[in-house]
Order: structure tokens, then sequence, then C-alpha cells
């Protein structure tokens, strides 16, 4: 089955863009149980020293945009590689 690259780009970079948004309002609005999800995911690293619950800080389009397009490529590139595996 070949995988559109297109298709799977933009349905990459959308599903990071919400997932980027998602954490953003949660930094905003549950900014604890943003910490501890946090640490959990980086084993226990202390991130407390560095945390800062402004969620919409100078930062936010740069990191939105930025993840975004990455993810965009990232997908591209998974479906072109997918593709070229599963060549008959």
């Amino acid at each position: 089955m070949k995988l559109n690259e297109k298709a799977f780009a933009n349905a990459s970079a959308i599903l990071i863009g919400v997932v980027y948004l998602f954490c953003r309002f949660a930094v905003a609005f549950i900014p604890g149980l943003s910490m501890a999800v946090t640490r959990s995911w980086f084993h226990g690293f202390d991130v407390g020293r560095m945390w800062t619950p402004r969620a919409f800080s100078e930062s936010f389009l740069l990191g939105l945009v930025t993840a975004v397009v990455l993810s965009w490529g990232a997908g591209w590139f998974f479906a072109w590689l997918h593709n070229a595996f599963t060549k008959k």
C-alpha cells in the first residue's frame, strides 16, 4: 500500500500543531499537572528550576512554526521511506 507523501506530511503537521497548542494551553491552565507530566517524560529530571508557567511567551510562535514545519518534513520523509521499502 503506497502512502501519499504530501497527505501524510500534512496530517503529521496538523497533528503536531494541535498537540503543541494543547500543551501550551495545559501549561497556562494546569501548570502543576503539566510540570508533573514533563518530569515523568524526562525520567525525573528536575524541570522546576527552569520551569516558567508563561505559556504564551515570545517563543510561542517560533515553537509552533518550527514544530509544524519539522513534523511536515518528518511525515513526508516517513511516507517516502515507507513507499521505498514496500515497492514490489
